[in-house]
């Protein structure tokens, strides 16, 4: 409970909550945090122990691809044309004009 780290101290405000058999919504409301976090938190507890204890990456397992490929290649082809042709007043392309124009 001295933790400098301050997952490691929430993590273990949780348990100890949970321990004294308070309800989630509860210990969430007590702490200032979402009823989802402590609910994953004791699970990971549940399941792993004290490694619950270690922050892990946010990294996510599993990356979706934003486009196939063809559009991708629709993307390309469209950034090589002149932004004025899709009725935009700029000659060069911005993040913003690609995104609009790409959505409509």
């Amino acid at each position: 409970m001295r933790s400098s780290d301050a997952f490691v101290l929430r993590r273990c405000q949780i348990l100890l909550a949970s321990s004294r058999g308070e309800r989630s919504l509860q210990i969430a409301e007590n702490l200032s945090c979402g009823q989802q976090t402590v609910s994953k938190a004791i699970h990971e507890f549940n399941e792993r122990g004290l490694d619950a204890l270690k922050q892990g990456s946010s990294r996510p397992t599993e990356v979706h691809a934003t486009f196939d490929e063809h559009s991708a290649r629709a993307l390309q082809q469209m950034l090589h044309q002149d932004p004025r042709k899709f009725g935009k007043d700029g000659t060069f392309w911005t993040l913003e004009y690609a995104a609009q124009v790409s959505f409509e």
